[in-house]
């Protein structure tokens, strides 16, 4: 497999996991539970496809250095930095909220409501990342 073709598969799977999570979100806010369910199971698998591709990518590549600078350089790392750290919280959340939904725990609701925010925002700032990172991908791919 052509490397260079992972980063933008990614991408696409951080969005599409972040349109499932808030169609789900929309679904048990509208009382559909199935729906809700089905949703949210997708977004999971999605993501975990997303996380596999994503660790496939950086054990062969390794890091991919920015290379804008001024405010860009800023923007991205601020974004970057709270990304990361949310993302390492992202995966025992939702496994959390996950086995508390499939267990039909009390709970599930109340952590739903955290993991849905934090988990969001991962998804939609590594997209965010891809597109700060898109000028610099075809030197970190290129032979040499």
């Amino acid at each position: 497999m052509d490397l260079s073709s992972l980063p933008p598969i990614n991408a696409t799977l951080n969005g599409l996991s972040f349109l499932l999570q808030v169609s789900g979100y929309i679904a048990i806010r509208t009382g559909r539970r199935s729906l809700h369910r089905a949703l949210m199971l997708s977004a999971v698998t999605v993501s975990a496809i997303f996380l596999t591709s994503y660790l496939y990518l950086h054990a062969h590549v390794g890091s991919i250095p920015f290379g804008g600078q001024g405010f860009a350089r800023v923007a991205y790392f601020s974004i970057l930095i709270s990304h990361s750290i949310l993302a390492a919280c992202t995966l025992p959340l939702v496994i959390t909220t996950v086995t508390l939904a499939l267990r039909g725990s009390v709970k599930h609701p109340k952590w739903g409501r955290v993991t849905i925010l934090v988990w969001g925002y991962v998804s939609v700032t590594g997209v965010i990342v891809f597109l700060m990172m898109l000028p610099y991908y075809p030197r970190a791919f290129s032979p040499g």
